[in-house]
């Protein structure tokens, strides 16, 4: 890994940021989360040969109900509205709703 600067670490930085916030406001109303509730997201990369690369961990937690891990096989940039939709079908499964 080549050395990194704080300016591009700073950039990087900021553009997940907003990637996240943009995931997140595709997510939360798909799940049709309430203000009682929370949503999280992160990209992680895995640098082993058998995994995807980038994906996006969801987890959602909801008042009263244990965290629920979700996971996208994107990045967060790539998060659609379809994949939003698909992890709620996914987490209304778990949820047994």
């Amino acid at each position: 890994m080549g050395f990194v600067t704080l300016r591009d670490w700073r950039a990087r930085s900021a553009a997940l940021a907003q990637a996240a916030a943009r995931a997140k406001a595709l997510i939360a109303p798909a799940l049709g989360l309430t203000e009682e509730d929370a949503l999280s997201v992160n990209e992680i990369v895995c640098h082993d040969p058998a995994c995807p690369g980038a994906e996006t961990v969801v987890l959602v937690m909801r008042a009263g109900e244990p965290t629920r891990a979700l996971r996208l096989p994107c990045g967060l940039d790539a998060v659609t509205e379809a994949e939003a939709a698909a992890l709620a079908v996914e987490e209304a499964a778990l949820r047994g709703v």
